[in-house]
């Protein structure tokens, strides 16, 4: 008997939560065409969700969930769409959440690092593991994860299933930006030439991806390639080596900017603040290679979308993050300046190693497709519906 599943997507144009929940539609669209789907999105995200096949369907409701009244009014507009299961695709559940439901799990850093330890942050653990101890079935994207949810918050493992995020398909389509595609090979490396200097970089670099909050461990990063630009200054290939970050904007993190200061590195180290996914691939594949020296992960999608460009990965040995990267990257600790730096002097001095590195990576990408990721969700939907309380 087909199912009727709604899905919140109010956070479908979110950094990391987009990248999900755009790949998991798309793929669930391509796989499903048993079940009816009922899209709860706001209304400028709209047009983003066209062309999906007809069990489909988009409903409109423009209260954020980040609103205290959504915690009532949310739930009681779900109830009037009469789902057999409903699936919030991040742990944000409201208090008065209707059954059965499902929630996607990315990682627990807002307990672990985001909210000081004060009555609001006893509200937010309260309201985190309040919403995952009444679901149905919790989808935890890495195993590292799972262990997270078990061993912090003691939710029994039997309702946890783990399912693998994978990159934006973007990512694997090894063409320039859309205007060039279409003239072939010289006109991608003119695009490329074009966007490396529209940002006026005309030397070597590594790179670092994300937002910058204390968990991604950039200080550290900052100190580490302090040691190797000093190691290199004499280097032919490196000596103008330059780090760049794209990221959140700077001025939110003083340890940061202190780490630049204190290191004398403000004319070498680069923050570009985001930048659009297409400029984003140029600068993956351009890198020298990829730093992701990380204290927490709940998966890690940006060490997996530098393999897809072709770029060599230096990540941390903690976390989900050796789970993520197999043995296609280069691992170092991440509380050890001087561990990071031989990481990445490795990488940069090693050629064979490099090779090897980018060469393991596009195999390791193998492993994360969102057909599965489709697949497994779909199976845990069934799960919730038809096996409620197992």
């Amino acid at each position: 008997m087909p199912m009727r599943i709604v899905i919140d997507v109010r956070h479908l144009k979110d950094f990391g939560f987009g990248t999900y929940i755009r790949n998991l539609i798309r793929a669930l669209a391509a796989l499903d065409s048993a079940n009816q789907y009922q899209l709860v999105a706001l209304k400028q995200d709209l047009h983003d969700l066209a062309g999906l096949p007809s069990n489909f369907a988009l409903v409109t409701y423009d209260r954020s969930d980040t609103d205290l009244r959504d915690q009532i009014t949310f739930p009681l507009f779900l109830r009037k769409l009469r789902a057999d299961l409903y699936h919030i695709p991040l742990n944000n559940v409201p208090l008065l959440m209707p059954k059965p439901y499902v929630v996607t799990v990315h990682d627990l850093s807002s307990l672990m690092f985001d909210h000081p330890q004060d009555a609001r942050n006893s509200y937010h653990l309260f309201k985190f593991r309040r919403g995952l101890l009444h679901a149905d079935r919790i989808i935890a994207v890495s195993a590292a994860t799972k262990r997270d949810l078990q061993s912090v918050l003691n939710i029994p493992a039997s309702r946890i299933r783990k399912i693998y995020n994978a990159i934006d398909g973007r990512f694997m389509d090894h063409t320039a930006a859309a205007d060039a595609r279409v003239a072939g090979p010289e006109a991608q490396a003119l695009e490329r030439l074009r966007i490396l200097e529209r940002y006026q970089i005309n030397y070597p670099f590594l790179l670092y991806a994300g937002t910058i909050r204390p968990q991604k461990n950039i200080a550290r990063l900052v100190e580490a390639f302090a040691v190797i630009r000093g190691e290199l200054e004499g280097h032919e290939r490196y000596k103008n080596l330059r780090l760049l970050i794209i990221g959140d904007d700077l001025s939110k993190y003083p340890a940061v900017r202190r780490a630049v200061i204190q290191t004398r590195s403000e004319q070498s180290v680069r923050f570009l603040g985001f930048v659009p996914l297409d400029t984003l691939r140029i600068f993956y594949s351009s890198a020298e290679a990829f730093v992701f020296p990380s204290l927490y992960e709940g998966f890690g999608l940006p060490p997996l979308e530098a393999m897809a460009s072709g770029t060599a990965v230096v990540t941390s040995s903690v976390s989900s993050l050796p789970e993520v990267v197999g043995d296609a990257a280069m691992i170092v600790n991440p509380e050890n300046v001087f561990d990071i730096a031989r990481g990445i002097r490795e990488v940069l001095l090693d050629d064979d190693l490099r090779q090897s590195l980018i060469e393991r990576g596009f195999e390791r990408l193998k492993v994360f497709r969102w057909d599965q990721t489709a697949k497994e969700v779909l199976e845990t939907y069934q799960d919730a519906v038809y096996k409620p309380g197992k």
